[in-house]
């Protein structure tokens, strides 16, 4: 394995955070990157992290690792050193107010541009150029805030990969995938091997988040030729929520280490018999299917249903008492679904999203992704 610290632009004099990149196996096969806890306070993926840089560790040692992998195991250091009063805000970067996942910087025209003139025929070296044109538009872009420098450092190590693995948590919640839609095809068997009762698609959900900053530069290099080149979609990139937020236990992160390394074993990158592809144990749904629930009154949030129910359009989730009038208001899903995520917080402002079910039907425009 190979160590390397990656320092961000210091933000004041005497401070200086970075990002730690474990390498494993090597270069010239298949590349996999695997980044955890981008939301700072989301701890889930750290600990799963841990357990998988133990199973690389011991394949590495066997020579096991065919390919590349890299391993960040923390991917925020400025999110997750930031409390206010004892609470954990990881999410959004407090000098600027920007969510951590998004805002990557779209590079499609500039590396059009570079690499036109030497496209031709063969699709797998199209890739190559196309990657090694992207790394260079990467490391060139200009940054002047730690935030933009975190930004870059994560894009640099994981543009080229042809797996892009970014490990989330939901507040309570099922496991569940976020993927672009082209990828839906080599994103089910990782489905399978996590055990996913949900895949939410999309094609450019809003605001270039993480995953799809890595992933859609292909379909949109391919449309941007107008299919004058052979342009295939060579990156699978998928956020991976691993449940819930508390769903911090040495059990669930083994278990989910192993079939992060089962898939990559299965994918190619780690020698050995390839793994049966489990039973899938869940589906693909639209993301503009996946419907928030809003409490319209401020009060105490109590739910009727459990994570992992199927609902009906008009059947009663929560409800929201106001503790002065004692009045209780319902509120109900607004589609045939799987009720697939809730808040933890237990008293809903008004306007507060506190839950959210997946449907089969893509009913929402627009931005699809919370903030």
């Amino acid at each position: 394995m190979q160590v390397i610290r990656h320092p961000l632009i210091s933000p004041a004099p005497g401070t200086q955070r970075e990002l730690v990149s474990l390498h494993y196996g090597q270069t010239g096969g298949q590349k996999a990157y695997i980044q955890a806890s981008l939301h700072g306070d989301e701890l889930p993926g750290m600990l799963v992290a841990h357990h998988l840089r133990q199973q690389l560790a011991a394949l590495e040692a066997a020579g096991q690792i065919s390919g590349e992998i890299v391993l960040v195991p923390m991917a925020n250091p400025i999110g997750l050193s930031q409390f206010l009063l004892h609470a954990h805000l990881g999410r959004f970067e407090l000098m600027s107010g920007e969510n951590f996942n998004r805002h990557y910087p779209d590079q499609v025209a500039a590396v059009a541009q570079a690499v036109e003139s030497q496209l031709g025929a063969d699709a797998a070296a199209n890739v190559t150029l196309l990657r090694r044109a992207l790394k260079a538009a990467v490391l060139a872009s200009p940054v002047d805030t730690e935030l933009q420098s975190q930004r870059r450092t994560l894009m640099s190590l994981s543009c080229d990969a042809d797996i892009v693995l970014d490990l989330h948590c939901d507040a309570q919640a099922l496991m569940h995938l976020y993927t672009e839609t082209p990828c839906w095809p080599d994103c089910e068997p990782l489905a399978r091997f996590l055990g996913s009762r949900l895949t939410l698609l999309a094609q450019d959900s809003g605001d270039n988040p993480f995953d799809e900053a890595c992933s859609q530069v292909w379909w949109k290099w391919d449309r941007h030729f107008g299919g004058r080149f052979p342009i295939p979609q060579a990156c699978l990139s998928v956020t991976v929520e691993l449940r819930g937020a508390c769903d911090v236990t040495h059990e669930l992160a083994a278990a989910d280490a192993k079939n992060i390394v089962d898939f990559l074993r299965w994918r190619g990158l780690i020698a050995g018999d390839k793994p049966a592809l489990p039973d899938a144990v869940g589906d693909a749904r639209p993301l503009a299917g996946s419907m928030p629930i809003k409490s319209p009154v401020p009060g105490v949030l109590t739910f009727l249903k459990n994570v992992g129910a199927e609902v009906k359009a008009g059947e009663v989730l929560a409800h929201v008492i106001d503790p002065i009038t004692a009045e209780v208001t319902e509120l109900k899903s607004p589609v045939d679904g799987l009720f697939f995520a809730r808040d933890f917080l237990r008293f809903a402002n008004a306007g507060m999203r506190v839950a959210k079910v997946a449907g089969r039907e893509a009913l929402r425009t627009g931005k699809l992704l919370g903030a």
